[in-house]
């Protein structure tokens, strides 16, 4: 990208002065609250809208945090449950406004879902749903094979996956299964939820009518023979212009393994929700996934993708399709009951992934939950995976202790999209405390560090920002996200995740911008111009939506 197209208008703060963080959407009135205090305070007052103090406390000092290299204290709020709207006073300094109250994470939760109808290709979206956002159909022309030119193909639909306007098969499959599994663990949540899309009056919720946008698209990327295309996207990236404005050519890019057994797993889950509201539907999603997976036993080779040279849109990559076989297997099992399907789960069970992990690279993770969700398994197999992912946040609940924000990541961790660790890490804590909160053995205690995750995306962190957009007082307005920039309307699209900081710093901006010293935590600024720090995608919405629905359920 070349910094000279970018005209992005710049914050005031590049960097923050905030020294009492708080989460800035609020908490709920019975959860552990706090707030964190970046100097030697001694005394911390909360006050409510009129200036009347009605809590107080000492701070309790945390030591020096590593990961943002503040010497760090904790004001306990947690006996503040009278519903309002607070500031925390310490010393002369205050922090952002927060609320206290039942339904504190609704707004956000919702923003948070209607995110992906914002990132819809394909259609336009009317001024009826989108507000001031609003913009004409995009990217409809049919595209052409990348390996035969001279076929062409429909594959319009689906949501753009970040600040760019590909579409990545791997990356929808992951999205997916987040807000599936969401719904399926937490469905009174997503009942209650009206985001104002098109598609009503159903008797689906808003989150299975949007997802189904994205499935109809992925279905069109199924090749004839059960093999699934990679991605669609143009050779190059696009400019920072509207996704009208984007007319080069589309290109589908060849099939991979790791697509085709994604899309198998994501469809057959689909199949299993769809069902009660349209078998035909339903019917469609289990044939295709089937189809994949005849594929793939096929070709039981790993096929994995590269760009062509030349080409600069994502890649998704991987180096082994174990785990993505594996979750297509459980995925089919639980959908059919059939022996063929648990079969080789078991067989691929035993070969070197995570099983635990939810990320776009590493899927295994999802298989496992298919199969504790479903009951499906010997209970050798199913106590074993319970597990591995109740260890797992016991290991992540000893990181969480040691930081004095409460995060999930070691100081090592902030990485390109570090804030997608951040959220995932806050599913496999409400993923454990719901395993063991149904069984009879089990310790629930989890909950806690879930939400002290939702707490660093929403402003308990050491810039001081709200990482969601259009949540909080200093939330991120500037991501790197080419509607949010060529619309040219100031305040930014709602309810985008920025990826969060990255030490690495991985664009020429960033690095110039920020000094080479500063802290993991703190490797952040709000502007376009930074994409590794301040990008936005699909698969970083939609493990937050899973993780407020967990703490709203």
């Amino acid at each position: 990208m070349n910094n000279d197209e970018l005209e992005s208008p710049r914050p005031e703060h590049l960097d923050t002065v905030e020294r009492v963080f708080v989460n800035q959407a609020g908490y709920l009135p019975d959860d552990e609250k706090y707030a964190v205090i970046t100097f030697p305070a001694t005394y911390f007052t909360v006050v409510d809208e009129k200036g009347t103090a009605c809590f107080s406390g000492i701070p309790i000092p945390c030591g020096r945090d590593e990961a943002s290299g503040d010497s760090v204290c904790r004001a306990d709020l947690s006996g503040l449950r009278l519903p309002g709207k607070y500031r925390v006073i310490a010393g002369k300094e205050v922090s952002h406004e927060f609320s206290v109250g039942d339904d504190v994470y609704q707004p956000c939760f919702d923003k948070l879902m209607k995110a992906f109808y914002f990132q819809r290709c394909g259609c336009e979206l009317k001024e009826r749903f989108a507000g001031m956002w609003a913009h004409k159909k995009c990217h409809t022309s049919t595209a052409i094979l990348w390996e035969n030119n001279k076929i062409s193909v429909d594959v319009s639909g689906g949501w753009h996956d970040a600040g760019d306007y590909g579409r990545y098969t791997t990356a929808a499959a992951v999205s997916l299964a987040h807000l599936f599994y969401g719904w399926k663990m937490f469905p009174e949540v997503f009942l209650r939820q009206d985001i104002d899309i098109p598609g009503k009056p159903s008797d689906m919720p808003d989150v299975l009518i949007e997802c189904r946008y994205e499935l109809e698209w992925l279905l069109k990327m199924q090749r004839f023979d059960g093999a699934v295309w990679h991605k669609v996207t143009t050779f190059k990236h696009a400019p920072f212009i509207m996704p009208e404005d984007d007319n080069e050519q589309l290109y589908v890019f060849p099939v991979s393994s790791s697509a085709t057994a994604d899309f198998a797993a994501v469809t057959a889950l689909a199949s299993t929700i769809y069902r009660r509201y349209d078998a035909r539907f339903a019917d469609w999603l289990l044939k295709c996934s089937e189809a994949a997976y005849d594929w793939l036993e096929k070709n039981p080779a790993f096929i994995g993708f590269q760009n062509p040279e030349g080409c600069d849109t994502g890649v998704y990559g991987e180096h082994s399709d174990a785990d993505n076989r594996f979750w297509a297997a459980a995925e089919l099992y639980c959908a059919t009951g059939e022996e063929k399907y648990y079969s080789r789960t078991m067989e691929l069970i035993n070969r070197d992934f995570s099983k635990t992990a939810l990320g776009t690279a590493s899927v295994g993770g999802f298989g496992s939950l298919a199969l504790l969700l479903h009951g499906r398994g010997s209970a050798a197999v199913l106590n074993m995976l319970q597990k591995l992912f109740v260890r797992q946040a016991e290991e992540l609940a000893e990181i969480c202790e040691k930081s004095g924000w409460g995060a999930s990541i070691t100081p090592d961790q902030y990485f390109w999209g570090s804030n997608m660790k951040i959220l995932t890490n806050g599913m496999i804590f409400i993923i454990a405390d719901h395993l063991e909160r149904n069984s009879l053995s089990g310790n629930p205690h989890f909950r806690k560090y879930a939400a002290m995750q939702l707490n660093y995306l929403l402003g308990t962190n050491a810039t001081g920002y709200s990482f969601v957009t259009g949540v909080g007082d200093l939330c991120v307005n500037y991501p790197h996200h080419r509607p949010a920039f060529a619309d040219r309307v100031e305040e930014c699209i709602p309810g985008l995740v920025s990826g969060g900081p990255n030490s690495r710093m991985e664009d020429n901006y960033a690095a110039m911008l920020l000094p080479k010293d500063t802290p993991p935590m703190k490797c952040f600024s709000d502007n376009t111009e930074c994409y590794s720090l301040n990008e936005t995608a699909i698969y970083w919405n939609s493990p937050a939506v899973f993780l407020v629905a967990g703490l709203l359920s």
